[in-house]
């Protein structure tokens, strides 16, 4: 469902900016775009295009001729192929760069001027002019069209997916990232609350954007959006129209650990008079020309002020995470690494990592509860051990974890089978992880994480410990046998401000628990 209307807002993007352009342009006489061949830049309409770009840094006439010449080369990039849009980015990139004889002479000058104040003055404005690329100005007057910050944040996208293909590109990426993370800072971001009466066009790029748990319908839209619900979009003042941000949130009586439970359409809506708890289930950004440009802690923070204030009885702010990197990250380490990790090679009965590759190598492997139940513990502890220990040169390899770690939370739970979507299968081998945000402490687990320690509950800790996995056995399949009992855990009741519980898992449902828990309630571990 995303995919396709992800498919249409981009031809209807695409159809909005050509008319806008197409207006600017004729204004002024300019013409609609540059008489181009064919859409690939082939023969000599790279040269064509060569040349509009120097007419466009040549600013001839007035502001009002420099929109249009914008106009028509930002209209020509819209109507090329990929192949087209590659050789464009890479003419931008090579031919229109900083003058490395001039930057060499304004450096040499700089260093003659000693200590001479003016002379120093000087040659710094020279050294700056000198580095200052004429793409970047190119780039400038595309930012001022209509809509241009959008061009440049899809330009952007665009370039993103060749930069391995010249290695000039990366230049280019440098100066459009270093324009766009000043043209969003943090403080220009607009916080709106969505609802099923919010326009039908922004309701249709909430589906199209959500990228952690696919909106599947109308009826499951309908459901994020009820009153136990919230969901945020941030916008930026010059793309009013196109959200950044999707920040979804679900209210709960404790942790949740389950995300199939949380989205059940069929589950009774919790009154939010009754909630403690805001669960973020899904951030999702929508701009992939905007990687690379953080605005997680304000967004987080923002979201939070605004909860505070308008349902003041929740005092737990969580998310319930997927682990994207976890499935790839195990396949990557090897049976020989994950056995030193488990501590297999002082155990010979312990369930070996290659048995656990392959088991998770078969789609289904969890509808077997025995083979299920003895991958339990082994697979925690390489989840914790991948969270926790598993980075190199302080760099947190999970991208979800290092979000919300930098961002002040810490590892507070881990969800065994929290998501058997075959997506959470693939990506995270069916395991879920809350990251609790302590608002006394967010600030403290930032600066330690930025120092390369992992803040997390002490549940989650001791499943490093290797001496504390017990002897598994070391078979898988469906086998008789007494089956290994569950590890119990801590009840889980973080609240603020007190002290949040450390909690590795939840408990173990009791026999007559209902076999599909309420979405809002805190899901047992074995029921996830």
């Amino acid at each position: 469902m995303s995919e396709f209307w992800t498919s249409g807002l981009i031809d209807l993007s695409l159809q909005r900016l050509t008319s806008l352009w197409r207006d600017v342009s004729d204004r002024s006489g300019g013409g609609q775009s540059l008489k181009l061949r064919g859409p690939d830049l082939e023969g000599g309409d790279m040269e064509v295009v060569r040349r509009h770009m120097h007419t466009c840094l040549e600013g001839r006439g007035g502001e009002v001729s420099a929109r249009a010449r914008a106009a028509v080369l930002g209209q020509s990039y819209l109507r090329l192929s990929p192949v087209g849009r590659t050789r464009f980015l890479s003419l931008l990139a090579s031919e229109f760069g900083p003058n490395h004889e001039e930057v060499l002479a304004s450096s040499a000058a700089l260093a003659a001027a000693g200590t001479d104040a003016s002379a120093v003055h000087a040659a710094e404005r020279r050294l700056r002019k000198a580095l200052n690329a004429p793409r970047v100005r190119l780039l400038t007057q595309l930012n001022s069209l209509p809509e241009g910050v959008k061009f440049l944040v899809d330009l952007r996208r665009d370039l993103l997916g060749v930069m391995d293909k010249d290695p000039a590109l990366k230049a280019l990426d440098d100066d459009l990232r270093h324009l766009l993370t000043a043209w969003f800072d943090v403080g220009f971001l607009e916080m709106r609350t969505i609802t099923w009466d919010s326009p039908a066009s922004l309701l249709e790029k909430l589906v199209a954007y959500e990228a952690v748990h696919a909106v599947r319908s109308w009826s499951d839209l309908k459901n994020r959006l009820d009153s136990d619900r919230r969901i945020y979009a941030f916008f930026h003042p010059r793309m009013p129209t196109e959200p950044l941000i999707f920040v979804q949130v679900a209210f709960t009586q404790g942790l949740a650990g389950n995300v199939q439970n949380l989205l059940d359409e069929t589950a009774p809506v919790l009154d939010p008079a009754k909630a403690d708890t805001a669960i973020f289930y899904s951030i999702s950004n929508t701009q992939d020309g905007l990687r690379g440009i953080s605005f997680g802690n304000f967004l987080i923070k923002r979201v939070v002020e605004d909860l505070t204030s308008t349902v003041p009885h929740i005092r737990t702010f969580s998310t319930l995470s997927p682990i994207p990197g976890f499935r790839r990250w195990l396949g990557q380490a090897g049976a020989k690494t994950l056995d030193r990790v488990l501590g297999n090679e002082a155990d010979e009965d312990a369930v070996s990592a290659a048995d656990i590759l392959e088991a998770l190598d078969r789609p289904d492997w969890f509808l077997d509860e025995e083979q299920a139940e003895r991958l339990r513990r082994p697979l925690l502890q390489l989840c914790a051990h991948y969270l926790l220990k598993a980075g190199d040169d302080k760099r947190q390899p999970d991208p979800v974890a290092r979000f919300h770690l930098g961002n002040g939370a810490r590892v507070e739970r881990l969800n065994w089978l929290g998501d058997t979507s075959p997506k959470g299968l693939t990506q995270s081998a069916g395991l879920m992880v809350n990251y609790l945000y302590d608002l006394r402490e967010i600030e403290d687990n930032h600066e330690r994480f930025a120092e390369g320690t992992v803040v997390a509950a002490s549940g989650v800790t001791s499943l490093l410990d290797r001496r504390s996995s017990g002897r598994l056995r070391r078979r898988l399949g469906l086998r008789q046998g007494r089956k290994s009992q569950p590890e119990a855990a801590e009840p889980v009741r973080p609240a603020l401000p007190a002290p949040a519980k450390d909690q590795a898992e939840a408990a173990e449902p009791e026999s007559d628990a209902p076999s599909t828990p309420a979405r809002n309630s805190a899901a047992p571990a074995d029921a996830e």
